[in-house]
């Protein structure tokens, strides 16, 4: 008898599985992640960018926390995401003071910081967006944890605004599988180099 065939979800949660478990062994997170920022802060698509999206990393993800003073002592405009019923809001962000530990143990805007008008930031005002994820490809294939927060902020981005995503060397995979919603990342940064995904164009 044939070996039932693995459903697209089965192989996502594989590959999910494998990137975590690779990331979370992974030493000497903090240099490397500095590494990465380095080569991100130096990319032209982010030195010609006024308003920038940076997520704050949680757990083993690719360290952004340590990079944020300099971008926001850069002039340049920092946004930050907070989730609020499944969705992803964004926050102006001016200080790190401004940030607290809310759910999860993730830094966050306070909470009465996010009332204030001058605080909110719509996505299409975003001149790059910098992007977390589980697991990539080199063509800038992403899965993240399957929840689509993401997915549902990107597909609102201004067409021409690069989407750059954050990994180790160790969250690359021959390839990931894509679906027709799932969006291409226009940019991989690792510690060992910068690779041009398809972008927006290659989920057609």
């Amino acid at each position: 008898m044939n070996e039932p065939t693995e459903t697209l979800a089965d192989l996502k949660t594989r590959i999910r599985e494998q990137a975590h478990a690779a990331r979370q062994a992974l030493a000497d997170k903090d240099p490397l992640s500095v590494e990465i920022m380095n080569r991100v802060l130096a990319l032209p698509e982010y030195q010609a960018a006024a308003t920038v999206m940076f997520y704050v990393d949680v757990r083993a993800e690719v360290r952004t926390r340590h990079s944020l003073p300099q971008a926001l002592a850069s002039g340049k405009k920092i946004v930050i995401p907070y989730c609020v019923d499944g969705e992803l809001e964004l926050f102006h962000l001016e200080s790190m003071d401004e940030l607290e530990v809310g759910m999860y143990r993730i830094l966050e805007p306070k909470k009465e910081l996010r009332s204030v008008d001058a605080k909110r930031v719509g996505v299409v005002d975003l001149d790059l967006i910098i992007v977390p994820g589980v697991a990539f490809d080199r063509k800038g294939g992403r899965t993240g944890h399957g929840k689509g927060y993401y997915d549902k902020l990107l597909e609102h981005a201004r067409p021409q605004t690069p989407l750059v995503a954050l990994a180790f060397e160790c969250q690359l995979f021959p390839e990931i599988p894509m679906q027709s919603h799932d969006i291409y990342m226009d940019l991989v940064v690792t510690e060992s180099g910068v690779y041009r995904g398809v972008g927006r164009g290659g989920n057609g």
